[in-house]
């Protein structure tokens, strides 16, 4: 369904929605529950009743989450997904800002395997009881 599309008119409860958009019902419960994506209503016996524009930007929410996008970034790319008239520099400035924060996160990974990599070096790794990678943890200045 594209942005703006009208709602489908298959009515499915919450298990069939968490199936068919590939997340926990719990975690459906959880996004209604912070308004990111609110079921488009409720059955007679009170249940939560969600339609195929549901289960689309809820299968939204769990790709954009898949790529590492904050529950915070999600409610900016839905608004930006629901807004026809939006700018697509702003799309991209979120996904430029996510592609550097993956960055930073691989610099930080790597500069943990160096460090581990240089201590399992220093290991003998026989039956004495010395061990370096034990003593490093317990340096206070290696933190």
């Amino acid at each position: 369904l594209a942005a703006g599309d009208e709602k489908g008119a298959a009515i499915m409860n919450i298990g069939t929605a968490a199936r068919r958009s590939g997340l926990p019902a719990k975690t459906l419960r959880y996004y209604e529950t912070i308004g990111l994506v609110v079921p488009s209503g409720r059955q007679e016996n009170g249940y939560r009743a969600y339609d195929e524009r549901d289960v689309h930007l809820l299968t939204f929410v769990r790709r954009a989450r898949s790529l590492g996008f904050s529950v915070a970034d999600c409610r900016d790319l839905l608004g930006l997904y629901r807004d026809r008239h939006r700018a697509s520099a702003d799309v991209k400035a979120l996904a430029q800002s996510r592609i550097e924060e993956i960055g930073r996160k691989i610099e930080e990974l790597s500069a943990m395997r160096a460090t581990l990599e240089a201590l399992v070096a220093r290991c003998h790794g026989d039956t004495r009881p010395d061990c370096p990678i034990l003593e490093d943890l317990a340096t206070v200045e290696a933190a």
